[in-house]
């Protein structure tokens, strides 16, 4: 019996220690970090720009001191006091699209990010590593921060946009955030933003796993107000005046839609709960962009408004790489053929076995030819990554591959419901 107790008492102590986590180093508030990115192909920096408390924290409080997925960088918060990791996060950025690119090999260029962290109760430090090409993380920043520095501006404490929830899956402390802004809808337009934004979470919903885990998620719909309607195509010499400075022919891909004001964003939002970001573009020419913790933008009045935005998110929220491919394409460099790439749905094959290979069924040809398909819906198919060779995806379709594919493959919806249970539940 006295031995029944100790081990009842020993993990007692440990599911305690869990759930005292967040509360021992931080508080109900979010603390707002807003760095430029700065270089070009050859070398990059990282440097600090301004501090910001938010009223409340709606991000994860479970597992905080590990990721699930890698990302393209990695934010680390360090208890100054016990040197112990209290906090850690991955993210992709536009900057590291873009020194992939031609461009940076002859300019030097700079892009606003901004990381969300719970705030902290005592001094922290706080590090921002890199991914280079081989898959090593570099550390290009690393500071302290005093939660009692005066020059911490508090946000979000007026001003705060129209939103309503427009899914409520649980309490904010206790589900994945969501909130969809408008970009380019004007005030006259907001019936129609609310529409749109009610049809991108019913669209979300209706793909497995989002569909079963749906009351994991809060969606909230916020009526961010643009001076004109519409957004800004460069190459038709369109500009826009909106709320958030969206614009087409991003790195000169006509399909590419994507904001480089970051920080607007997230001053629109500063007095709402939100962890994750998606913004609906009030255009019906094609195109949009989800970048890793970061943000998903994308137009409604296209036929595909519905595919794409679900694909969008499966970069933003999950991470997901591309599974479609071009001879050549203006990303065709984004990824060292000798290096496995972070993303959980390509790969490739330097280090297949973290992938999916326990999905394969017995004797899966790899690579796996597409005429096998019937027979092997999870395989190894060649073309992923914007690149036709080198690169290769779980299944011939998928909706992060075409329009027209119905659902995530088996592999994409694995990697999603992974990350949705790795937010939502302390790993035992």
């Amino acid at each position: 019996m006295k031995y029944f107790t100790l081990i009842s008492f020993f993990f007692l102590s440990i599911l305690l220690s869990f759930s005292q986590d967040f509360d021992t180093f931080f508080v109900d508030k979010t603390l707002r970090i807003d760095y430029s990115f700065a270089g070009d192909s050859k070398n990059q920096h990282v440097f600090l720009d301004q501090l910001s408390q938010l009223p409340l924290w709606a991000g994860r409080r479970h597992n905080l001191s590990e990721i699930l997925r890698e990302g393209n960088g990695q934010i680390k918060v360090t208890d100054v006091a016990s040197n112990k990791c209290i906090y850690t996060d991955a993210f992709s950025t536009l900057f590291q699209e873009w020194i992939t690119i031609p461009e940076a090999n002859t300019a030097k260029r700079s892009f606003e990010n901004t990381f969300l962290v719970p705030f902290p109760k005592n001094k922290i430090l706080v590090e921002i590593s890199l991914r280079d090409r081989k898959g090593t993380y570099v550390k290009f920043s690393e500071h302290e921060i005093d939660p009692n520095d005066i020059l911490i501006k508090k946000k979000g404490l007026k001003d705060i946009p129209n939103y309503t929830a427009i899914h409520q899956g649980g309490a904010i402390d206790k589900a994945i955030n969501v909130v969809i802004l408008a970009e380019g809808y004007t005030s006259s337009e907001m019936d129609t933003f609310r529409e749109h934004a009610k049809t991108t979470c019913d669209a979300i919903f209706e793909h497995d796993p989002f569909k079963t885990l749906k009351d994991k998620f809060n969606f909230y719909a916020v009526e961010t107000i643009s001076e004109d309607s519409g957004v800004s195509i460069p190459r038709k010499n369109i500009w826009k005046d909106t709320a958030f400075s969206s614009h087409f022919d991003t790195f000169y891909s006509d399909r590419y839609l994507t904001t480089s004001h970051v920080k607007d964003i997230h001053d629109a939002i500063a007095g709402i709960p939100y962890a994750h970001i998606i913004i609906l573009a009030n255009t019906d020419t094609y195109g949009g962009g989800g970048i890793f913790n970061s943000y998903t933008l994308t137009t409604t009045h296209h036929p595909d408004f519905k595919p794409v935005v679900v694909h969008e998110f499966g970069h933003s929220f999950a991470g997901l790489g591309d599974e479609y491919f071009y001879d050549s394409d203006v990303l065709d460099n984004t990824y060292d053929l000798e290096t496995e790439p972070w993303e959980a749905n390509i790969t490739t094959l330097v280090n297949f076995s973290t992938k999916w290979k326990k999905m394969l069924k017995e004797n899966t040809p790899i690579p796996t030819d597409p005429k096998l398909a019937n027979k092997y819906d999870v395989g190894v198919y060649e073309g992923a990554g914007y690149s036709a060779k080198g690169i290769f995806r779980p299944a011939t379709d998928c909706r992060m591959k075409t329009n027209t594919c119905k659902n995530f493959c088996p592999v994409c919806q694995r990697a999603i419901e992974e990350l949705v249970k790795f937010y939502t539940e302390q790993k035992k």
